[in-house]
């Protein structure tokens, strides 16, 4: 007579089959367990090191002779370099709306169903983004060794009125038309890739209300599309701010230009780099900044709950600290026990 076995029985200590689960264990068990803390060894050597680093760095600016910075205080806001400043700021600014509104034309036009708009919008690109700024903002300087004068008049026939190009365009005319026509090959495909990014049933849907093809463009694709190209074109705008510093082949009084100018003078050429390293820091931070307000307030119509913006942050770290100081001076009431009266 043997025994049988079920192959199918539980383990020593587990729920059997229909029972119910088992039970988690009770505190009294975990009582005895030690809990030891995680240990990130790696990440604090590596703190450590940048620590380190950044203190030998600090160091360095501090005392080292080098850097002259008695002669960065004497000239960062000195009137030559604050007129360089807004020569700069002005380039750009004018470089950027022209070259964002024809790189819209552009990026429309590629968009079109029409072959020659196309190809004329494809072969713009490929060229513009082809030859560096320099060669093409040297190019436009030189424009009256190609034409003595510009004129209006039937294409192939006669002209009706001439201008003489030196007089027409200049120094500061032939770097706006360079930098505005580079900057439009680039903003063209930013102006495109965020097009492309919105649904194409939305116009669909539009066309099918009756809505005329430029207010669908101008009211349901653009704000739309802004979402995605304005961390782009943000960059491409600080991209040109300093990519404005190659006109100084062009002998105009941007910021690298009068820096060149002054320490080609004095020799000083440490302190005054530092002159034009400081102000592009500080005038990228203030486009940096307007981007991203720029970019919050399009950003409504996908988060209508936005995070608090540094500014927003501040002001409620300093009502939290006035609200917890006001309960800290507020008298404490001892509180009256039942019967405490009779």
């Amino acid at each position: 007579m043997g025994l049988s076995t079920d192959s199918t029985a539980a383990p020593p200590g587990a729920a059997a089959p229909g029972d119910s689960p088992a039970t988690p264990p009770a505190e009294d068990d975990l009582a005895p367990l030690k809990v030891v803390p995680a240990r990130h060894y790696a990440r604090w050597v590596a703190a450590a090191a940048v620590i380190v680093l950044v203190a030998q760095f600090a160091h360095g600016l501090i005392t080292n002779p080098v850097w002259e910075w008695h002669v960065f205080r004497d000239y960062v806001l000195s009137e030559t370099i604050v007129q360089a400043v807004g020569v700069t700021l002005q380039l750009t600014a004018y470089a950027t709306v022209l070259g964002f509104l024809l790189g819209t034309v552009l990026a429309f036009m590629r968009l079109s169903r029409s072959p020659v708009l196309q190809t004329v919008s494809w072969t713009y690109i490929w060229v513009f983004r082809s030859i560096p700024m320099i060669v093409q903002l040297v190019f436009w300087f030189n424009l009256s060794a190609l034409y003595d004068e510009l004129g209006v008049g039937i294409p192939f026939g006669p002209v009706f009125w001439s201008v003489d190009s030196n007089s027409l365009i200049g120094t500061i005319g032939a770097a706006l038309i360079g930098l505005s026509l580079h900057q439009a090959a680039y903003a063209a495909e930013i102006v495109r890739g965020g097009v492309i990014a919105v649904d194409h049933g939305q116009l669909e849907a539009a066309a099918a209300l009756g809505i005329p093809r430029l207010r669908q463009i101008r009211r349901i694709v653009l704000p739309q599309a802004m979402r995605g190209i304005l961390p782009t074109a943000g960059n491409e705008i600080i991209g040109l701010l300093k990519g404005t510093s190659v006109v100084y082949v062009m002998a105009i009084g941007e910021l690298f230009y009068q820096v060149q100018v002054i320490y080609g003078r004095n020799g000083r050429v440490i302190p005054l780099l530092m002159v034009a390293t400081a102000w592009y820091v500080v005038l990228t931070s203030l486009l940096s900044i307007a981007q991203y307000y720029v970019e919050r307030r399009y950003a409504r119509g996908a988060n209508r709950t936005p995070p608090p913006t540094p500014v927003q942050r501040a002001r409620r770290l300093v009502r939290d600290l006035r609200a917890a100081a006001a309960r800290r001076d507020r008298p404490v009431v001892p509180s009256k026990t039942v019967g405490a009266d009779r």
